[in-house]
């Protein structure tokens, strides 16, 4: 009985610390929808730019991380991990927030085209293997830019304790190695200035976490 009103306690911040991400990235949308005025319309990435695709690529792409560093957040009792999972869900809501709000300003829609395929005209290095002659299927994309199966989102959702947060780590360390060539490519094949900002911001901030979620695998003594 003793443990019944800290679990209410926990699942009632969980809800708030929910609420928050979701108003953080709605913030975030509407404060940057400010911004692009009536100067964007008259320069506004096409619908098969690769300013479009990464917006749409990488939307999905952060909706996972947000997902999984929830999961964690919820229910890790390392403390260093919780604040870094809260960061990566409120960061990254944020940035799917915002380009969210690119493609409405562009007048582009939320999706269109195989996944990746924006990336063919960068270097090799960023294609993962795809050409726009045998585009990849969704499952695939999302293999190469680093996403967790759903089997593997099942497994983090019923793991307990270190072992969750070593799992969560490991995904989330692959997680992260995806987008880093995406927003490598953007920024070789983009133009939009606000878009090659935000690029760079995902570029250099997932790999401080990587390095960050590497410490903290070392120092839970995390295996495989």
């Amino acid at each position: 009985m003793s443990d019944e009103p800290s679990a209410g306690s926990a699942r009632r911040w969980f809800v708030i610390a929910v609420a928050l991400i979701l108003i953080a990235g709605l913030a975030f949308a509407v404060g940057r929808f400010s911004t692009f005025g009536s100067q964007a319309a008259a320069s506004s990435p096409g619908t098969n730019s690769p300013e479009a695709g990464f917006s749409r690529d990488m939307q999905v792409h952060h909706a996972q991380a947000i997902e999984m560093a929830m999961e964690i957040y919820r229910k890790t009792d390392d403390d260093e991990l919780r604040v870094l999972s809260y960061d990566i869900a409120t960061g990254q809501a944020g940035q799917r927030g915002e380009m969210f709000d690119w493609l409405v300003r562009w007048g582009l829609p939320q999706s269109g085209g195989p996944m990746m395929q924006w990336m063919d005209a960068s270097d090799a290095d960023h294609t993962h293997g795809g050409t726009s002659a045998e585009p990849m299927s969704d499952e695939e994309a999302h293999e190469a830019m680093g996403m967790a199966s759903a089997d593997e989102i099942a497994a983090l959702k019923a793991a307990t304790g270190v072992a969750a947060d070593c799992q969560f780590l490991t995904l989330m360390i692959r997680h992260h190695e995806g987008a880093i060539p995406m927003a490598e490519a953007l920024l070789e094949l983009g133009t939009d200035a606000r878009a090659l900002e935000v690029a760079t911001a995902i570029k250099n901030g997932q790999t401080a976490e990587i390095d960050a979620m590497q410490s903290i695998q070392a120092r839970l003594g995390c295996t495989g």
